[in-house]
């Protein structure tokens, strides 16, 4: 393997596991016990793309239906999501965040974002440029 390759390699896998350890870190910053790991990603995906079918979500989320039939039911009883029927196809329900949903969701963005803060905070302003930087070539890389 050529040098070159193997910094690219070696480039990305760096990549990789810094990503997977802020991710592993930002979590961590949780608000609330109750609420899996799973259910605040489906919270996050009605979040962010708005109401769907369990199927439509289930599938955004990487996930077989029955676990996301599963996900939902456990949001529904803590009362973070609703279901309803759908509006042109009777055999379906369109699944939504309600409104103790929706301030979870926000609770937990502050939360992270919060931590982010604080850990930017203590960067010299050229790290903080090489990070901005750094976002929008990743921003560019994941809408590839």
């Amino acid at each position: 393997m050529s040098e070159i390759a193997e910094r690219e390699r070696t480039l990305a896998t760096r990549l990789r596991m810094a990503s997977v350890r802020l991710n592993r870190r930002l979590r961590a910053q949780s608000t609330d016990s109750v609420v899996t790991l799973s259910q605040l990603s489906a919270l996050s995906c009605l979040y962010k793309a708005g109401a769907m079918t369990p199927g439509t979500l289930a599938a955004k989320e990487g996930v077989q239906p029955p676990s996301m039939t599963r996900v939902i039911a456990a949001l529904e009883g803590l009362g973070l999501v609703v279901r309803t029927p759908h509006p042109t196809d009777g055999r379906q329900a369109v699944v939504d965040l309600t409104d103790t949903g929706r301030a979870r969701i926000e609770e937990e963005i502050s939360a992270r974002e919060r931590w982010l803060d604080v850990q930017l905070a203590e960067l010299t302003r050229e790290e903080r440029a090489t990070l901005s930087h750094a976002a929008e070539i990743m921003e560019r890389i994941s809408q590839r």
